[in-house]
């Protein structure tokens, strides 16, 4: 072989390997890339609850101390919402239906999607109802965190804004002491998958005043990971800013997990420089990683999250060993 000839070889074998190594995490194979990043570590036994009972996916955790774990979760061959409890976080009861589907109202065909706050003596949860063609955010509580009730038979927020398309989904709801106020980040969007995550507050849970200027979060389209869609967030209030944990969509059906942080939780949002911090697995979460929800557990954080595998969603668990996340 030629001197030319080889160096040429040489120089186009190179030039793969830096385009392939370039092209980013979503371009690679699945089982090319670790799946966590920022120190997460996936819990060996996962999935923690699934299985038997088919498809049962977006958690909603009340961690109120040592000992007493309430997991409340979509439970999608009942059409219903459900709660699951646990003494460790890790190995959980057999879920049991704590909010109902009902036909009869025309818009929550399908309940899914909670958040759940406890809050003055009371548990308060709000709730994603669907039909065929809509979702819309229901309000529901309860004395014992078992049985809840709706407060109104009409969703407390429906798609209005251009933005919203007809899907409003996948609230997460925290009180504000100090301005007596609810806060909530929800998705607007697309029926199948929202495309954004908006902003809203309400003093009473039932009337809410949407921000001028939602989104307030939306998808980057220079990383490739998240470029379709962002939604169903996750967020923490820490000393100085917001925290928030996040799904980016690269396509409807490729979703992977990140982070961001704001100092107002409505701007100027940050990403992790890691993200995606949860990436879809070899096996039970093979195709898609969904809707994280992350709580301390003494000095270990545990990430509740949906993995999908073809059609099949289960919940697993990722784990961060000390509090600071460096973010």
């Amino acid at each position: 072989m030629k001197k030319e000839s080889l160096i040429f070889l040489i120089f186009t074998a190179l030039s793969v390997l830096i385009s392939y190594s370039c092209q980013g995490p979503e371009k690679k194979q699945n089982g090319s890339l670790p799946e966590t990043a920022g120190g997460w570590i996936k819990y060996e036994k996962n999935p923690v609850l699934g299985g038997d009972l088919g498809t049962i996916f977006d958690v909603s955790l009340l961690h109120e101390g040592p000992g007493d774990f309430q997991m409340y979760c979509s439970w999608r061959p009942r059409r219903s919402i459900a709660l699951s409890t646990s003494r460790d976080g890790l190995l959980w009861s057999k879920p049991a239906v704590c909010l109902s589907f009902n036909d009869s109202s025309g818009w929550e065909r399908d309940v899914n999607r909670p958040v759940v706050l406890f809050l003055n003596g009371k548990y308060h949860m709000w709730y994603t109802g669907e039909n065929d063609s809509a979702s819309a955010i229901g309000y529901a509580v309860s004395d014992d965190g078992r049985q809840f009730r709706r407060v109104s038979p009409l969703p407390v927020m429906v798609a209005d804004r251009p933005w919203e398309k007809k899907a409003l989904m996948c609230p997460h709801v925290i009180w504000d002491d100090q301005l007596k106020l609810y806060r909530m980040w929800y998705s607007g969007g697309e029926q199948y998958e929202p495309d954004a995550i908006g902003y809203a507050t309400s003093p009473d849970g039932i009337h809410w005043d949407k921000y001028p200027a939602n989104p307030v979060f939306r998808a980057d389209s220079s990383r490739q990971w998240e470029q379709a869609k962002v939604t169903a967030c996750q967020v923490i209030r820490r000393r100085d800013d917001y925290l928030m944990f996040y799904i980016g969509f690269k396509n409807t059906d490729f979703a992977q997990i990140g982070m961001a942080r704001s100092k107002d939780g409505i701007t100027q949002w940050e990403r992790y420089a890691a993200n995606p911090i949860i990436r879809p697995g070899m096996g039970w979460d093979s195709s898609a990683v969904y809707k994280p929800f992350a709580v301390m557990d003494g000095e270990k954080w545990l990430l509740y999250y949906n993995g999908r595998k073809n059609n099949m969603e289960q919940i697993g668990i990722a784990l961060h060993q000390g509090p600071d996340l460096g973010f």
